[in-house]
């Protein structure tokens, strides 16, 4: 049977689209839920104008889609794991740890839309797709870094009771020998000014 689709329906095709399909699925399912009508000689003036209306419907979602596929085409997502010598991460990075990193930045996407064949277990950088529509997809941009690479591990962040630690007030008997005397002049001075101060 003849039907004219009123939504987007996944493997079917857009609103507005005319297709055959199953006289079954059609009247059972897609006509009762409202998601479909049926073409008949009858109703073919109405269905016209049906189609146009849906049309234009459809162009504004596409415009939203659009915006979308261009957002989504910016984002950049970095995951840090744990990880082997041969770069090989335990663990991996699935389409859920994905999606709630999507989530964070506020999209909305379904996991089954997120085209990861297999989880990434390995460092590096990839291009996930994201199917927004039929033939319309996003990619985003990922990043899978070792959990604290040995940049960081070889120059850790300044300690500053070690600061403090590391600079103590040097004894005496440790200064040089020029210094010691400079230290020997300086105390006859000082006694010197304490014996004025008694007088």
């Amino acid at each position: 049977m003849k039907i004219i689709l009123k939504e987007n329906i996944e493997n079917l095709g857009k609103k507005g689209d005319i297709v055959n399909v199953a006289a079954g699925y059609g009247r059972n399912y897609l006509v009762p839920k409202k998601m479909a009508l049926e073409i008949t000689p009858t109703n073919t003036k109405m269905i016209e104008i049906e189609q146009r209306s849906l049309k234009k419907g459809l162009e504004k979602e596409m415009k939203t889609y659009q915006t979308l596929i261009e957002q989504l085409n910016e984002v950049a997502l970095t995951f840090e794991r744990r990880a082997g010598d041969k770069d090989s991460i335990f663990g991996s990075v699935s389409t859920a740890d994905i999606k709630d990193a999507l989530s964070n930045l506020n999209f909305d996407i379904e996991k089954k839309k997120i085209l990861l064949p297999d989880p990434i277990k390995k460092l590096g950088n990839y291009k996930v797709p994201i199917k927004i529509f039929h033939d319309q997809t996003a990619e985003i941009s990922l990043e899978v870094n070792r959990e604290g690479t040995p940049d960081q591990e070889a120059t850790p962040p300044p300690d500053p009771k070690k600061e403090e630690v590391a600079t103590p007030e040097v004894p005496e008997a440790s200064l040089p020998k020029a210094k010691k005397e400079e230290a020997a002049t300086e105390a006859p001075v000082e006694e010197n000014g304490s014996t004025e101060e008694k007088k």
